[in-house]
């Protein structure tokens, strides 16, 4: 007998559009920034780095995560800290990567909410 597993499949539509020779990740038309202010490129990029890594992982093509830290030139205590973004809430990603709205925290305290109930997660992000 089979265990099934119950999955969550996350979709963000985004563009990508080369700006100055480098890809820049563009929201949809629908959605405005807010406040005009624009999200650190730092959060996205650890973000996209922390699903690349959890894919990997998933469909095999790393066994663990000292092989992805050792391809990424990194120690594996950093990869397992930044993965935990991976498991950020819909709605946190949503705010993040769609709305561009700057989290209340640093990057490393973004990584500590990834821990929290997802219910618990939108408050912790961006409440000052």
């Amino acid at each position: 007998m089979t265990e099934s597993m119950n999955t969550i499949r996350v979709v963000i539509p985004l563009t990508i559009r080369k700006r100055n020779g480098r890809p820049k990740i563009l929201p949809p038309d629908e959605v405005t920034v807010r406040d005009g202010r624009s999200q650190d490129a730092h959060v996205l990029r650890a973000i996209a780095r922390a699903w690349n890594w959890r894919r990997q992982l998933e469909t095999g093509t790393a066994s663990t995560i000292q092989d992805i830290a050792a391809a990424e030139k990194v120690s594996d205590r950093f990869v397992s800290r930044m993965m935990r973004l991976a498991y950020l809430s819909p709605e946190v990603l949503e705010y993040l990567v769609i709305r561009r709205m700057p989290p209340a925290l640093s990057l490393n305290d973004l990584v500590a909410v990834a821990d929290r109930p997802w219910a618990e997660q939108l408050q912790s992000a961006f409440s000052p």
